[in-house]
């Protein structure tokens, strides 16, 4: 083990030497015995190792042998440093000191336990007087409480008196109104129809999007229906203004009702409340806020203004149920006429259009026959052409073989000269050719030109036909007079 404070090049950290006596000769080579020591640090001081102060150690000069030549090499070792007042690393504090703490701290117990003999006994007597205070004032509001209950209690039979005749002659004026509605939606249904007639027409494209008799019919139920439905639509909006006015006298009756209803289970959960309670609980601060809306007599002139409004608001639908009685059976006979009429100018239309599809067709046909003659004629130049690609390989490669031939022997001889009169004559070939398939090739195209314009015209029929077959559909069905002027 290594001495507290010494280097780790101290003498007894190197290798053991053996004191030499030259009496005793070496039996043989003693070997060397490396011997290692593991350093010891004090707990908190395991790496400051440059730390090594001179309070914890001191120097010792020992001799280990005798002889001269021990002599020598002790002259040369660093000198061993000695652990001495290991135990002063921890003291901190002279026994003045700890004297000084422990009367400190006895003098500081007995003051807070005279001032807290104080603090006990004037609690005491505070619990004392809060409790009883408190005690005075939930008395004062259950009464409170129970005086307010009887307020709202006689103004909850009042409303819901009012709110009874309010519903009675709001029912009276609701079956005028259901007549009106059911009379009003049976003009709004061939009015829909008119129109989405008129809508789906405006899907026509080009040149079938024509201003037509059926179109000019459309037009002329669509106007025939809002004049019809113009006297009947201004009492309709003075009946439904004033159906709203009743639901909003209503509304206002049932929600200051309900107000007051929640107001009472409120107040009277309030005063059944006890200490004892399970319910209760802290909410900090709320009586730091202030969520009143009306004193006690704002609050009872609220209530019989509400009643007054709702009294007025019934007088008023008493004089239109009297007047809306004489506007349900008008014009049906004029709307029955002109739904005829469109109907007709549809048939009509619809007639003209298929035959004008048919002899598109017609043509359709010719021209798919004279299509599939022309791409057979193509089919035929091609594979002509391509004919004459292999003849033309074959004259080309002769003439290139007999280039090769050597000295004399290239010789333009006969079959030199019909070999270049064949090429000559398969170029003129092909030539004439490609250009008849040109030709024939645009003529195709025209031909695919055509066919496109009359595929497109028979679609724009199909589509015209398809809406005004679609619009009758539509059309089948027409509100019956007893419907008309608002019986179901």
């Amino acid at each position: 083990m290594e001495f507290l404070g010494t280097t780790q090049t101290a003498s007894y950290c190197g290798s053991k030497k053996a004191c030499g006596f030259s009496a005793v000769p070496p039996a043989g080579p003693a070997p060397v015995i490396q011997e290692c020591y593991q350093p010891y640090y004090l707990p908190g001081y395991r790496y400051l190792n440059s730390w090594r102060p001179s309070l914890f150690c001191k120097v010792s000069n020992a001799q280990s042998c005798q002889d001269e030549g021990a002599a020598r090499h002790s002259a040369l070792r660093l000198p061993t440093i000695l652990p001495s007042l290991r135990s002063t690393l921890f003291c901190r504090y002279s026994p003045h000191d700890w004297d000084q703490s422990n009367q400190q701290q006895m003098r500081g117990a007995e003051a807070s336990r005279l001032w807290a003999s104080q603090v006990i006994g004037d609690s005491m007597r505070l619990v004392q007087d809060k409790e009883q205070l408190t005690h005075q004032m939930q008395e004062g509001a259950c009464r409170n409480l129970g005086q307010r209950l009887l307020d709202v209690g006689f103004w909850k039979s009042e409303l819901r008196y009012e709110l009874e005749r309010l519903l009675s002659e709001s029912r009276s004026l609701d079956t005028v109104r259901k007549r009106l509605e059911c009379a009003a939606d049976e003009m709004n249904c061939p009015l829909q129809v008119a129109l989405e007639c008129l809508y789906h027409r405006e899907k026509r494209v080009g040149i079938d999007l024509v201003h037509d008799n059926v179109e000019k019919n459309l037009i002329q139920e669509v106007d025939l229906v809002k004049c019809c439905q113009e006297q009947m639509r201004k009492l309709a909006q003075r009946i439904d203004s004033q159906i709203r006015d009743n639901r909003d006298a209503q509304h206002t009756l049932e929600k200051d009702l309900e107000d007051k209803h929640s107001a009472q289970c409120i107040d009277e959960k309030c005063l059944n409340l006890k200490n004892t309670s399970d319910c209760i609980t802290f909410f900090h601060g709320v009586e730091k806020v202030d969520c009143s809306l009306s004193v006690p007599e704002t609050w009872a002139t609220f209530s019989n203004n509400n009643i007054r409004h709702s009294q007025n608001m019934r007088a008023n639908a008493i004089r239109l149920r009297e007047e809306a009685e004489n506007l349900f059976e008008t014009l049906s006979d004029q709307m029955w006429k002109q739904f005829t009429d469109t109907n007709l100018a549809f048939n009509a239309r619809i007639a003209e259009v298929m035959g004008v599809k048919n002899k598109l067709q017609t043509q359709l046909a010719k021209t798919l026959h004279e299509i599939f003659q022309a791409e057979n004629t193509v089919m035929m130049l091609e594979r002509s052409i391509t004919a004459k690609e292999c003849p033309l390989k074959v004259v080309q490669t002769r003439l290139e073989c007999r280039s090769q031939r050597p000295n004399m022997e290239l010789c333009r001889d006969i079959p030199q000269f019909k070999l270049v009169d064949e090429v000559f004559t398969i170029d003129d070939t092909l030539q004439t050719l490609r250009l008849r398939l040109r030709e024939t090739q645009n003529i195709l195209q025209l031909l695919m030109m055509t066919k496109c314009r009359l595929e497109h015209d028979l679609a724009l029929k199909a589509g015209t036909l398809c809406i005004d077959r679609k619009c009758m559909s539509m059309r089948k069905t027409f509100p019956s007079t007893p419907r008309l002027v608002g019986y179901t």
